[in-house]
């Protein structure tokens, strides 16, 4: 177990519960806690070799985030596919444009609508950044091409969404640089499957797979995992696409569901987690910025109704999120933060990277080289990477750059 020594916690009453309380942003007030081991089994025995962890103690690790947090993902059910569009010429002939529906539940049910740029000067197959996005693929790049998606407003109500929000994202995407420097990129808009709101289920794709949910069921940021994967198979029947080099990402809520997604599906070859916080990269015991209790109140329908249960008992999770990032080793790992962005806890960020260390050591390879949280603006690149740059909650051109410093150092070679 690795145990962090502050001042002791404060104490929840079961009334004060009802309503989470301010946010603590008081360093020598972030909790006495200790961490799980996650290289102890259920039983407390020791995991002592690579084999023990593969075979036994990895599952039970990912169980109890599917038990406790995150709700079980069903098994895969076949799905259809039809290319909507394309464009060789996109990007001033840099690069192909493709826009693909996904039918993930049968043609009656939700579709996930893929927006596909791939490098037109590129040596074999192309690795590809994979992640959802906020806004709608319109919003991704000011291509004139894209089909203008439907969109939800504050409301929960969708529409078509607006010309005039064409590109308004594209500087979380920078697709021209990825193009440039020989990376495809491959978005969908993450509502498309479950809205995101507290009613959201019942439009969702889960109905299709399951009627009566269990507390132990998946939700919001499980649907969003499953069609990461989704989005995974189609891609690798893509003679374009190298499967061997999808680069999974995602920021804040997003960043949360690509370390579940890249936790639970081993053929992503790296995951990068952007100001993912609580319930993503940060350590929930750390009770700075954004707790359980927080999330579950804020945000009902992200995790299944077990994780309820620890709102005032964090300490009594048999996980936490260094679990998660140790649940894909021995890959390459990459977690950021930014310095203003206090409520996704960048300290508890890096220490959560930091603690997942010894299960990639045990399976022979690097874990996080820096021992201490590392100055700004100056990146970790190790196979557990780590930056916290200048700047508050966002995506931006300094983290793609990164981003693609890390894959170009720790991706396969192509073929």
């Amino acid at each position: 177990m690795r145990t962090f020594l502050l001042l002791p916690l404060l104490l929840v009453t079961p009334a004060a519960a009802q309503q989470p309380r301010e946010a603590n942003y008081d360093e020598s007030k972030a909790g006495n806690f200790t961490l799980p081991d996650p290289l102890v089994f259920a039983d407390g025995t020791p995991v002592r070799t690579a084999a023990e962890w593969r075979n036994k103690r990895r599952g039970e690790v990912l169980r109890l985030f599917e038990q406790n947090v995150y709700g079980k993902t069903p098994a895969v059910r076949p799905f259809e596919s039809e290319r909507t569009s394309i464009d060789k010429n996109a990007l001033n002939g840099a690069a192909t444009r493709e826009e693909v529906t996904l039918w993930l539940a049968g043609r009656q049910g939700p579709r996930l609508n893929l927006l596909i740029y791939k490098p037109n000067k590129r040596k074999g197959r192309a690795p590809v950044f994979l992640g959802p996005n906020f806004t709608g693929n319109h919003t991704v790049n000011a291509d004139p091409g894209i089909k203008i998606a439907e969109v939800y407003d504050r409301s929960g109500v969708r529409k078509p969404g607006a010309e005039t929000a064409r590109g308004s994202g594209s500087s979380r995407w920078q697709v021209e640089k990825a193009i440039g420097r020989g990376y495809a990129t491959a978005t969908f808009y993450y509502q498309d499957v479950f809205a995101d709101n507290k009613d959201g289920r019942a439009a969702s794709i889960i109905p299709y797979f399951e009627k009566d949910p269990a507390p132990d069921s998946w939700n919001a940021i499980g649907a969003w995992a499953y069609s990461l994967s989704r989005a995974l198979d189609y891609l690798s029947k893509d003679r374009d696409i190298d499967a061997r080099r999808v680069i999974l990402h995602g920021h804040s809520r997003l960043g949360k569901t690509a370390l579940w997604a890249g936790a639970q599906d081993e053929r992503f070859a790296i995951v990068i987690s952007n100001n993912s916080g609580e319930g993503g990269a940060a350590l929930a015991r750390r009770d700075y910025g954004e707790t359980v209790h927080r999330i579950n109140y804020s945000f009902p329908h992200w995790f299944n109704a077990n994780f309820k249960q620890y709102n005032a008992r964090v300490n009594d999770l048999p996980v936490d999120q260094h679990m998660l990032i140790a649940l894909i080793a021995p890959r390459p790992v990459y977690v950021t933060s930014a310095v203003e962005d206090r409520w996704a806890d960048p300290h508890g960020e890096f220490l959560s990277a930091l603690s997942a260390s010894p299960v990639y050591k045990l399976l022979g390879v690097e874990g996080m080289t820096a021992t201490a949280h590392p100055p700004l603006n100056q990146p970790v690149m190790s196979r557990i990477g780590y930056h916290i740059r200048s700047g508050v909650h966002d995506v931006t051109a300094y983290d793609w750059d990164q981003f693609m410093n890390f894959a170009d150092k720790h991706l396969p070679k192509g073929r």
